[in-house]
């Protein structure tokens, strides 16, 4: 079962360029972790300084790897400092099947 995993994580406005230089320079390790199937970055339109990470994965299991491994915890680390909120994360599966 394919999860949709969004994570609201709200900055510091004189830290969202280092927060973009944390995603760039880990974006493709994350889209190559097994179980990853897709990550994109988006921005909320009111708010700059407010982003979302968009990413699915082919099970639980696979989400929870990653978020078990030291990629996260290292990339997690740094990018929390960063925050004015905290962060909100949902996982999510379609509820009558993908059309």
């Amino acid at each position: 079962m394919e999860i949709l995993r969004i994570v609201r994580l709200s900055f510091h406005e004189d830290k969202i360029n280092e927060f973009i230089e944390i995603f760039e320079s880990t974006k493709t390790q994350i889209r190559s972790f097994e179980g990853c199937t897709h990550l994109e970055l988006m921005k909320d339109l009111h708010q700059p300084n407010v982003f979302y990470t968009y990413s699915k994965w082919v099970s639980d299991d696979a989400l929870e790897a990653y978020r078990n491994s030291s990629l996260f915890k290292e990339t997690w680390s740094k990018t929390k400092l960063l925050f004015n909120a905290r962060a909100s994360a949902y996982s999510l599966v379609h509820a009558l099947g993908a059309d």
